[in-house]
């Protein structure tokens, strides 16, 4: 099941340092392995972008952070361990299984990502390629 996320245009961040990243990512997309949707924040600075992935209480040995074919895919899969439903009065939350994808266009030095895991929160840092992120051009229109 394929579902788009985040809204059409506009930018991730909240500021522009010469990067489209943020344009290009919002070619991202949401696919699981169930229903579960974890929240990012994408932040940009002058020198890379950075994936804030919301997913508390994870077992950092089962995330999953790859690149293939200039995709960003971060997937989790909790052990097999079926939990005794009997064993809660009340549930409000799973540890299920989920997997996001970006699309980064180029945009990206993939050899030097790198991810923590600290307080329910993973960070993604993905270095600009140079190469590909230019300082916005103002045309003058006659």
């Amino acid at each position: 099941m394929n579902r788009g996320c985040g809204p059409k245009g506009g930018r991730f961040g909240g500021h522009h340092h010469g990067g489209r990243f943020a344009q290009h990512a919002q070619e991202m997309f949401n696919r699981g392995f169930g229903l579960r949707r974890v929240p990012v924040n994408i932040e940009e600075t002058e020198g890379s972008f950075i994936i804030h992935l919301f997913a508390p209480a994870l077992v950092k040995e089962n995330l999953k952070v790859a690149t293939k074919d200039d995709i960003l895919t971060i997937s989790y899969k909790p052990n097999e361990s079926v939990e005794n439903p009997e064993a809660f009065s009340r549930r409000e939350y799973r540890n299920e299984a989920f997997e996001r994808a970006f699309a980064l266009n180029g945009k990206v030095l993939n050899d030097e990502i790198s991810a923590t895991y600290t307080d329910g929160v993973l960070k993604v840092t993905l270095p600009k390629n140079p190469e590909t992120n230019t300082p916005e051009k103002n045309i003058l229109v006659d």
